[in-house]
């Protein structure tokens, strides 16, 4: 089973236009709302292809309830605490498709000490990295892995988003990362070049996703180049990366992938006994096939 701990959330996601923003005024744009949370977004894309748990935490309100009910829907198996108010993220898409998000995590952050029995079964933990570096939820995360590495499970992290590792320190980020000793690193341009060097020395497993351009794969210091499938123009790159980590983990978990032509819903799941280079990178095809997909859903129409 594929248990991630991070975040449930609503996004409010605002896209301006048509023509340039003017600042200080009004200006014409969409506004959607929807579940959101990189931890919730893995989880719902990773559960019709794997058994998937999501533990975290919401407020004691309407909202909070609403986002339960729907990430369940998608079939995750939802370990939830719910008190105080639940968090929002506010995600700003520009012409390009590219966002920049302002986060107010509220409750999501608050996670505090997590049961044994909510890690009962699992083959692998994902964690953002932001649950690692501010107090409660750094505890009740450490906590987890600990308890599930004791089971044999095998641990992924994601490196979040740039600002974290500037805003902690790039020598702090990697100092404790490394004592932690994930399996698994998986990181953006953005976040692979705050960490220069050190990124290296983080995992055994270390992937790197460069937008259009081939991920990096490093397996045991040997690197490869995966190629990204070509899409068109895309309107909104929101849940992207997060597809990927869906289908990467996924990846990791099969030793053999099914065929998604004919695979229906979550099938049985074995977890290699090793993290093998032909594992990790067709579980990197997986991702990059899964991450394609979502943004197939967002191309810009030529019609319009």
């Amino acid at each position: 089973m594929l248990v991630v701990i991070g975040d449930l959330l609503e996004d409010i996601v605002v896209r301006a236009g048509p023509g340039p923003v003017q600042h200080a005024t009004d200006n014409p744009a969409s506004i959607v709302r929807r579940r959101g949370g990189s931890g919730a977004n893995v989880a719902a894309a990773a559960a019709s292809l794997t058994p998937t748990r999501f533990i975290g935490r919401v407020g004691d309100d309407a909202l909070g309830r609403a986002l339960v009910l729907d990430l369940a829907a998608t079939g995750v198996e939802m370990r939830v605490q719910v008190e105080g108010r639940t968090g929002s993220v506010v995600v700003m898409v520009d012409d390009t498709g590219e966002r920049t998000m302002f986060p107010d995590r509220a409750a999501a952050a608050e996670l505090g000490a997590i049961e044994d029995s909510w890690l009962e079964g699992v083959g692998l933990v994902h964690t953002p990295a932001y649950g690692l570096f501010d107090e409660p939820m750094s505890t009740a995360v450490r906590g987890a892995i600990d308890c599930a590495r004791q089971s044999g499970a095998r641990w992924c992290v994601d490196l979040s988003a740039s600002s974290l590792i500037r805003r902690v320190g790039t020598d702090r980020f990697a100092a404790e990362l490394t004592g932690l000793g994930p399996d698994i690193v998986v990181a953006n341009t953005d976040e692979a070049g705050c960490l220069g060097d050190a990124l290296h020395g983080l995992a055994p497993v270390i992937v790197v996703k460069h937008r259009v351009r081939p991920a990096e794969v490093w397996v045991a210091d040997q690197r490869e180049e995966i190629a990204v499938d070509e899409i068109l123009e895309v309107a909104d790159t929101t849940g992207a990366g997060d597809g990927f980590a869906a289908g990467f983990l996924t990846g990791l978990l099969r030793t053999t992938s099914p065929d998604p032509a004919t695979s229906v819903g979550p099938e049985p799941i074995s977890l290699a006994p090793q993290l093998s280079q032909e594992l990790v990178h067709d579980a990197v095809r997986a991702g990059h096939r899964v991450a394609a997909g979502v943004l197939r859903t967002r191309t810009i129409d030529p019609a319009r």
